[in-house]
């Protein structure tokens, strides 16, 4: 699955400042209900991402995170995707030891997951290339990482035609 096919430029949020990981949680929480207008949707979805993020750290390595949860069906019916480049990296925990500056959250409905295992699968792939990486850092708004996806996206259409 592409990236475009998951995220919305609308989902994009480029430039924005957090002081913790919780913060950061509740951001995505409360901008995925705006989104889908959901009530309670906000706690919902806070919970569920702080509780998955009990069971396993988030952070991949590099400086980027993907925060994902199941979600309630009644809060969605379909997955949210939620990209953010931050001003300032954050203390995340990671691996690596590295603050984080780059988040794709990914909240799925419950009865949805296992179609996306390997959709998160190649997600972490594209998500941790290091050329990939310094693009999304290097973009000055949400328009120029939308691009930085849809280029992504290319790629991969063009090496599963030479696969064939």
């Amino acid at each position: 699955m592409k990236i475009t096919e998951l995220l919305s430029p609308e989902n994009i949020r480029q430039g924005v400042s957090f002081s913790s990981k919780k913060r950061l949680f509740e951001s995505i929480a409360h901008f995925v209900e705006e989104q889908i207008l959901a009530e309670q949707g906000e706690q919902a979805c806070f919970e569920c991402l702080f509780e998955r993020e009990k069971l396993g750290n988030s952070g991949l390595r590099n400086g980027i995170a993907m925060p994902k949860a199941k979600i309630p069906v009644t809060v969605s019916d379909k997955a949210i995707a939620v990209f953010m480049q931050l001003d300032n990296p954050i203390d995340y925990d990671a691996f690596d030891g590295k603050p984080v500056d780059l988040i794709f959250a990914l909240l799925i409905p419950e009865n949805q997951c296992e179609t996306y295992i390997p959709v998160l699968a190649s997600l972490m792939e594209k998500l941790t290339d290091k050329n990939v990486l310094k693009q999304l850092r290097s973009a000055k708004s949400a328009d120029e990482i939308w691009q930085v996806f849809e280029i992504t996206d290319q790629s991969e259409t063009t090496l599963e035609e030479v696969k064939e």
